[in-house]
């Protein structure tokens, strides 16, 4: 306990050591790359971070990086957000009832193991442009995590609270809003964490298949042309975008469950 009131009131120690951690971790790679370190794992043939570093300083005066992370941040959001409610919706209703899951649920259990990336072919075929078929990619991946975590949510919430809003005169609509939406939120946050940093993966990928603009495009046209510092600038940039909108979604979360009950835990993390 004295160790988490500790940690809790000197969070710029915490964020200090975070940032230790990270600038240790740039000196390794500007030692073992600056060095030429050639062991089981060839250091010599990567760029320095001082390489990398200029790189990126010429990219960020350049129109063009800025157009590729919009156009990559555009196609994440929209497949996020249509995983987020239909993900959400499907596994409310699979969970709720018989019918939707006899129905519904083989079909997504075939579908379900299916890597998303595997599915560009498909999205070449099914849609008339590129861009649309990279939004269906990063739909499908994000879809399936937020379904399994609100199905498993739902299904877990405790019987009671459904049977009081009911014994109160409460209808089907009532239980919904206040008791299967909130109880299950925790678990469906906890799909929305894990969707938004599969989407990334997915999303990358596709446009280095399919795309024409887009970070994951420009980080595979930079490797054919043997440009590795700009193919290190691009996977910075995916770990950058991708840990800002892991770290949105989780504050939204918390946000939004404000009501719950909370341990300080942030000493641990």
């Amino acid at each position: 306990m004295p160790e988490a009131t500790s940690a809790h009131r000197r969070p710029w120690g915490r964020y200090a050591l975070r940032a230790a951690s990270l600038l240790a971790a740039l000196g390794l790679w500007q030692v073992l790359t600056g060095l030429d370190v050639r062991l089981w794992v060839h250091f010599d043939q990567l760029p320095t971070v001082a390489e990398v570093g200029r790189e990126f300083g010429q990219r960020i005066g350049d129109g063009l990086y800025w157009q590729d992370l919009a156009d990559s941040l555009r196609r994440i959001l929209t497949g996020f957000a249509l995983a987020a409610v239909l993900g959400v919706a499907t596994g409310i209703g699979i969970a709720r009832s018989t019918v939707a899951a006899d129905i519904l649920g083989p079909v997504l259990e075939v579908l379900r193991p299916i890597p998303a990336i595997a599915l560009v072919p498909v999205a070449i075929l099914l849609f008339p442009s590129n861009e649309q078929g990279i939004v269906f990619i990063t739909f499908a991946a994000a879809f399936f995590p937020v379904l399994v975590s609100t199905r498993h949510a739902v299904g877990a919430l405790t019987p009671v609270w459904e049977e009081a809003v009911l014994t109160m005169g409460g209808g089907r609509w009532r239980v919904l809003a206040q008791v299967v939406l909130p109880g299950a939120l925790p678990g469906i946050l906890g799909g929305l964490s894990v969707g938004i940093g599969v989407s990334w993966i997915c999303v990358i990928s596709a446009e280095m298949i399919s795309g024409e603009y887009g970070v994951g495009y420009r980080t595979w046209q930079d490797y054919t042309i043997v440009d590795y510092p700009g193919v290190l600038v691009g996977m910075a940039t995916i770990g950058v975008l991708g840990w800002i909108t892991s770290a949105a979604v989780e504050f939204a979360g918390r946000r939004v469950t404000r009501w719950l009950p909370r341990t300080d835990r942030r000493a641990s993390r």
